[in-house]
């Protein structure tokens, strides 16, 4: 078994509270809501639910980091991931021109993906023909556009590849990126996930799948996790990215550490393509397996950023399986919330948004109120 060990040295994330962390952290810690009346395309017509979590008053990639003319080649999902990215870097101190760019890799999650360029590009098919698709239909609409991007800003050439997984994308590619550099595979990794899926198709879709919430009269109370009165998620957009390196690689070059991450599990349900197991027999799995390459005890656990969706089905379904997991300790002691109150849900970009917001609180040792 490695005796490499893995800490987060940056933090970086778009969301619809803030487009960087700090103003994220404080905005949580201020109960602020980053839900509200989508404002990027008509929704008063057919859509049975018209609020979301929109990043607002967005500039994109920044000219001095990425060629204009490239980052117009970006579809908004790689956008998010590349800002995001470029904050992780930044905070985490690291100078890759001074690293060994075949030991710094790239493994950043989405769950769908480029949604808005493929939209466009089916709109602009139908109403100008197959000749005037644009050739950078592909590069930009792939879901490991964002990875690939990110690795070409700074030249990094160790891992690279996109983890698709639903809403599990970001979460998955942090563990996956944990194991590699546990394996020697690499030292360096930033890692995470992104998603732009509110879109006419994204929106309507999630509206026929009947998950999403229709309080579309008071959107910051809308998503309210394991309340009574919850009736579905909120779709949002953003990007969460982060910094993790070899314990030793990190005090070396004198990084200011965040955290240890000491364990990860993922499992499957096997039961639904979109309802979870009622059981949460997976859930139930993924953190036992969690605990157990950690090698730490239920009664070890602070705090829990819980998956949380404001869904019906999915609430019950993880806090039957947190209580089966911890038994008496998720009653007394355990402190369990879930950000998707403030931030929406994410998709594909959840984990990594978590994420930042989890390392704060232990850090600051203030759990975020919402």
């Amino acid at each position: 078994m490695s005796d490499r060990r893995v800490v987060l040295t940056g933090l970086g994330t778009v969301n619809p509270v803030a487009h960087n962390v700090p103003d994220f952290w404080s905005g949580l810690l201020a109960g602020k809501s980053g839900i509200r009346p989508i404002q990027r395309f008509d929704v008063t017509e057919g859509f049975s639910s018209r609020i979301g979590g929109e990043v607002l008053d967005w500039a994109g990639v920044p000219a001095d980091v990425v060629n204009p003319r490239e980052a117009r080649r970006l579809d908004r999902f790689a956008q998010f991931a590349c800002v995001a990215a470029i904050e992780a870097v930044r905070d985490s101190g690291i100078d890759f021109a001074h690293e060994d760019v075949d030991r710094c890799g790239v493994i950043v999650g989405s769950g769908i993906g480029g949604l808005q360029e493929l939209e466009d590009q089916h709109l602009r098919l139908i109403a100008k023909g197959p000749d005037r698709i644009s050739p950078f239909t592909v590069p930009k609409l792939m879901a490991n556009a964002a990875c690939g991007n990110i690795s070409i800003i700074w030249g990094l050439r160790g891992p690279n590849f996109a983890v698709v997984t639903a809403c599990a994308s970001a979460a998955h590619s942090i563990g996956e990126a944990m194991r590699a550099i546990i394996r020697g595979e690499a030292d360096v990794i930033i890692t995470g996930g992104s998603e732009a899926a509110l879109t006419r198709i994204g929106l309507a879709s999630f509206c026929a799948l009947k998950g999403l919430s229709t309080r579309n009269d008071e959107p910051e109370r809308a998503s309210r996790p394991f309340d009574k009165d919850r009736d579905g998620f909120l779709l949002s957009e953003g990007a969460g990215v982060v910094v993790i390196e070899e314990l030793e690689h990190a005090k070396a070059r004198g990084a200011d550490i965040y955290v240890e991450l000491i364990g990860y599990g993922s499992s499957g349900d096997g039961h639904h393509i979109t309802a979870p197991d009622p059981e949460g027999h997976g859930a139930v799995l993924a953190m036992k397996r969690c605990l157990e390459t950690a090698k730490i005890t239920p009664e070890e656990v602070d705090y829990i950023n819980a998956h949380g969706t404001s869904t019906q089905l999915g609430d019950i379904s993880e806090t039957g399986a947190i209580k089966k997991v911890f038994a008496d300790h998720a009653r007394n002691g355990l402190v369990i919330s879930s950000t998707k109150s403030a931030t929406g849900h994410l998709l594909g970009a959840s984990g990594g948004v978590e994420l930042v917001a989890t390392a704060m609180a232990i850090c600051e040792g203030v759990v975020p109120p919402r």
